[in-house]
């Protein structure tokens, strides 16, 4: 859910949508910690609910409901024990999950090692070159090749270094 409430936006504003997923759809604590009142909404209460209504486009309001819909339907969708191909056609199958969505659930959601969300910005903006020009998404997924089994944490070290 948090990689589809992050897409093409910025991590702050993704923090803010997950925060309104929680209070509107999730459960209340009984006894809270005034920093933590309610539990992440179960798929559940997802699939039926109007997610619009937290202020992000509709097809992305869409892209969450099938995403809880298929933890639903298979609770085992976002277990370890397939290769990454499988886990990414799967995923991609989901409306709205493209194969950035699918590659950075793979990395953190499934632990891949060798995930790698080759169009994302931030991956482009730490491999720029002296002059600034950022690679394409191809040319970060080649340059990626030689990282390969760990381009997971190739990807964090990028992410961090920018």
């Amino acid at each position: 859910m948090r990689a589809v409430l992050g897409q093409q936006i910025t991590i702050p504003t993704a923090i803010r949508l997950a925060a309104k997923l929680v209070a509107r759809f999730g459960e209340p604590l009984r006894n809270f910690d005034p920093n933590l009142s309610y539990v992440f909404p179960v798929p559940r209460a997802l699939v039926g609910a109007n997610l619009s209504t937290l202020g992000v486009p509709l097809r992305r309001a869409i892209t969450l409901s099938a995403v809880a819909a298929a933890v639903v339907a298979d609770p085992h969708i976002f277990a370890a024990g397939r290769s990454l191909q499988e886990a990414v056609t799967q995923l991609r199958t989901l409306p709205g999950i493209g194969e950035w969505t699918a590659q950075y659930i793979a990395m953190r959601q499934l632990r891949e090692p060798d995930a790698f969300p080759a169009a994302d910005i931030g991956l482009m903006r730490a491999m720029a070159g002296p002059e600034g020009l950022r690679p394409s998404a191809s040319e970060l997924l080649a340059r990626a090749e030689q990282w390969r089994p760990w381009r997971a944490y190739a990807a964090q070290h990028l992410w961090a270094s920018a």
